[in-house]
């Protein structure tokens, strides 16, 4: 059966008419919104596409940091070994100029004297055997001799004896002290609980002087004993790259949404004449 005459132009009309309410309805909508309220939805928008694209930058900047960071690093780590700093070169040190130096120590341990800080390794959780050395130049520094499992704990908290008298030569990094604690979690020096490896409050709680202001990562001490040695993390995650992409994206995205209703008006309005 052949349909009315008119009916296609029915159906068109029809939709057309609906269109039209969309489009009336939308228009509607807009213009309850007061100018004030649609300068501010915009100024916020904008303010939102600033900090993304800030976000992002930083993480360039981080990037460019880390990059840096591996570098010095990979190339400390590498170099021959060197004399730990002593109290003449104290004052000038720094995590970006020292920090992951191979470096020597000569002396000997102090016995009764153990700090364990816990820590998370590829060996499971635990903790850092922090020692400290009398060394043949005067002054004390703290050794992170390694890890120990959790059921060694005690065992090292009681540690002393007549094998830390001997003299003893040391290779290692340096690391610069960790003050605080740990993410979340300050350490309890009352408690004897510590989450960072803090030089300045483990020598105020042991009673030492002459201490230097950084402790020494020793190298790696075979398998068959604790604490277990050259652990120390030396390979860096460098994510900064896919994040600023993150950030540039969400900025190119709400920028798309503020330019897509002046877009579309200017589409409704037609061409001007």
């Amino acid at each position: 059966m052949s349909p009315p005459p008119g009916a296609g132009r029915t159906t068109i009309e029809a939709r057309d008419g609906q269109a039209g309410i969309r489009l009336r309805t939308a228009s509607r909508k807009d213009a309850g919104r007061s100018p004030a309220s649609r300068l501010s939805l915009l100024l916020l928008g904008i303010f939102g596409v600033l900090v993304f694209v800030g976000l992002g930058i930083w993480q360039l900047e981080r990037r460019v940091w880390k990059l840096d960071l591996i570098a010095r690093v990979d190339q400390r780590i590498h170099a021959p070994v060197v004399d730990a700093p002593g109290p003449v070169s104290w004052n000038g040190l720094t995590a970006a100029g020292s920090e992951y130096s191979h470096v020597r120590l000569a002396g000997r341990f102090l016995s009764g004297a153990n700090t364990l800080v816990q820590a998370v390794t590829e060996l499971g959780g635990g903790y850092w055997v922090l020692t400290p050395m009398r060394t043949d130049r005067g002054f004390v520094v703290l050794v992170n001799r390694g890890f120990v499992p959790v059921e060694r704990k005690a065992e090292f908290e009681r540690e002393s004896g007549d094998g830390f008298t001997a003299p003893v030569v040391i290779d290692g990094l340096l690391r610069m002290s960790e003050p605080g604690g740990g993410f979340l979690r300050k350490n309890d020096v009352a408690d004897n609980r510590w989450y960072s490896r803090d030089v300045a409050a483990i020598a105020t709680a042991r009673g030492l002087t002459d201490v230097a202001p950084y402790f020494v990562d020793a190298g790696a001490s075979g398998t068959d004993g604790w604490p277990r040695g050259g652990l120390t993390v030396v390979n860096f995650r460098n994510s900064h790259l896919v994040y600023a992409l993150t950030w540039f994206t969400l900025a190119a995205m709400l920028a798309v949404a503020l330019a897509a209703p002046m877009i579309g008006c200017r589409w409704r309005q037609g061409p001007a004449r």
